[in-house]
This record gives structure tokens, C-alpha cells and sequence, in this order.
């Protein structure tokens, strides 16, 4: 469901001059999580457009809000300059992976469903830095992933029941397998996001995901797009301009406080998703998808103080 620049501050640093601020930063990332969980509602309403054509109006209509907000904060100059055009290439495949996946995933799955399995993708974070990057991960945040993969399992299992004779449909068994795609993607466009910071400045790296992104979905055109009606149209516009305005809200939840503290609320989006879910599609959330989101939600909080704890270890000692 979400792109995987949601996680990603435009800004290069958090505005270390900026007075810390948390409960405007946390006011921020809660907007920022309120508008993304908008952006995936009006993709939803949009029934029957492809994902490839939703990946292309969420990605081109994002970057109007983006290129003004950047030239806003004199951060567009030099935007485009870049010793790495393959690695934003790829970095874009694997992104536009994770949306066609997560897209493909909302229109077939409860808006609550949707968001809850995507958070698999955190937990799916720490394992792939472990294995490719040879982060060093302890018993504590095992342990934390493995609890929040039962959590995961207990959120699909009803919906993969298909395969063992039970009776969900046939779309929600597909879904729920998409949105793990989903989830595993955009685990691996932010694994290649980690390498490209290294070398490319923050702003760098949304742009050319926006273009690269709004490219790549144009091949998916002879897989069926459709001329969206009126109504369709305005709704895949408004949530690419929803999109990139939520990116910009994630931006300056930042400026006022520290990523251990905005970090947890990326949660509420569960209770906006069952809210919205409810009301506006009649998503009634079953038992197993009320447990299984509850044991992901306080494992990735886990996960997230852990790796506080220990960056604020590592500091003490240099």
C-alpha cells in the first residue's frame, strides 16, 4: 500500500539548528500518516483502474507539491545532479514493485488488512540488514521480528485459508499475497535508499524516485489501462497530490523532533484505516486482524526504542 518514500524525509537532516519542537513534529507525522491513509482511500474508491495506471497518477501528480516545496526551502537547485543514475533506476524498479503490489493489494483487501500486513515490512527491514548488510542484530530485536512475523501470519492466515479448502475468496487470498509482496519490496527499495544517502542528497533521491517511478509505470500500459470517468480522475489526482503533500508533512515532522520519538506514531495509521474502513467501504475488522495487528504494532515499537537505546549507546561511547 504505501510507497516506500513514505519513510523518507526530504530534508538532509532533520534541521539540527531547528529548536526541537515534539508535539508540533508529532502533530506533523500524525498529518502526514492521516493524508497518506487519504491518498490510499481515494486510490481505493477508484475501483476498477489498473495498478499500474494508480502507480503513475500517485507518482506524477506527487511531484507538483514536492517541487514546490522544495524550491520553497532552496533545496531544488541541484536536485537533479547525480553520480548514481542506476542505483535510482533500480531503487525505482523495486519501488514501483512495492506499489503495484500494495495498489494491487487495496483493491482487493479491507483498507485495515492493507495496512496492517504492510507493517511486516519494518520487521522485514531488520532481517534483510542482517543478511545483506551484516548490521549486527541481536537476541532482543530477533526475538521482537520473530513475535511480530506470528503477528503477521495470524493477520493473512484466514485469508490464505483458500489453499487448505477454506472458504475465503479467491481475490482475498491474492490479495493478502500481494500485499506481502508489497511489504517485501519496499523492505528492499529502503535497503537500496540506505546506500544511496550515503552518496546522494536526500532531495536527490525523492525526485528521482517521483520521475523514475511516473516512467516505469507507463510500461505497464499494454496490461490493460483504462480512460478513468470523471470522478475517477479526479480522485487518482487528488491522491498523487495527496501523496507528495503527506511527503512534505513527513519532512517537517522531523525538523522538530527526533526519529525515536515521531517513529511510533506511524501506527495511528490502524486506527485511521479502521475508522475510514468502516465508514466509508463498511470494512468491519475481524478478531484475527484486531490480534494480529496489535502483536506487529508492539513488536515494530520495540524495534524502534531498541535500536534508540542502542544508537544512543554507540554515542555515549565515541
Amino acid at each position: 500500500m504505501n510507497a516506500p518514500e513514505r519513510h523518507l524525509p526530504l530534508a538532509d537532516t532533520p534541521a539540527a539548528a531547528d529548536e526541537p519542537r515534539p508535539l508540533l513534529g508529532i502533530a506533523c507525522k500524525v498529518t502526514s500518516v492521516f493524508i497518506f491513509v487519504l491518498m490510499s482511500t481515494l486510490l481505493k474508491s477508484a475501483e476498477g483502474i489498473p495498478a499500474g495506471e494508480l502507480v503513475f497518477f500517485r507518482s506524477f501528480f506527487a511531484i507538483f507539491p514536492v517541487v514546490i516545496y522544495l524550491a520553497y526551502t532552496h533545496q531544488l537547485q541541484g536536485a537533479m545532479q547525480t553520480s548514481d543514475i542506476f542505483g535510482h533506476i533500480w531503487r525505482g524498479l523495486v519501488g514501483v514493485m512495492s506499489m503495484l503490489s500494495g495498489f494491487y493489494a487495496l483493491t482487493l483487501l479491507p483498507l485495515p488488512e492493507s495496512i496492517a500486513i504492510n507493517y511486516a515490512s519494518p520487521l522485514m527491514i531488520v532481517v534483510l540488514s542482517a543478511i545483506f548488510l551484516k548490521e549486527q542484530v541481536r537476541i532482543y530485536r530477533w526475538s521482537a521480528v520473530l513475535i511480530g512475523f506470528v503477528g503477521v501470519l495470524i493477520i493473512v492466515w484466514p485469508r490464505l485459508s483458500l489453499f487448505s479448502g477454506g472458504g475465503v475468496s479467491h481475490g482475498e487470498a491474492v490479495g493478502a499475497v500481494f500485499a506481502l509482496i508489497g511489504a517485501l519490496s519496499s523492505a528492499v527499495a529502503m535497503m537500496l535508499v540506505r546506500k544511496l544517502v550515503k552518496r546522494e542528497r536526500t532531495a536527490t533521491i525523492v525526485i528521482y524516485f517521483s520521475i523514475t517511478s511516473t516512467v516505469i509505470a507507463l510500461f505497464t500500459m499494454p496490461f490493460g489501462w483504462v480512460v478513468p470517468q470523471w470522478w475517477q480522475l479526479a480522485l487518482l489526482i487528488a491522491a498523487g497530490f495527496a501523496g507528495g503533500i503527506a511527503q512534505i508533512f513527513l519532512t517537517e515532522c522531523y525538523r522538530h523532533a527526533d526519529m525515536s520519538t515521531i517513529a511510533p506514531f506511524e501506527y495511528t495509521s490502524m486506527l485511521l484505516g479502521l475508522g475510514i474502513g468502516y465508514v466509508v467501504f463498511g470494512d468491519v475488522p475481524t478478531l484475527p486482524m484486531l490480534i494480529g495487528s496489535t502483536i506487529v504494532i508492539g513488536a515494530g515499537i520495540f524495534i524502534i526504542f531498541r535500536e534508540h537505546k542502542l544508537s544512543g549507546r554507540k554515542l555515549r561511547r565515541n
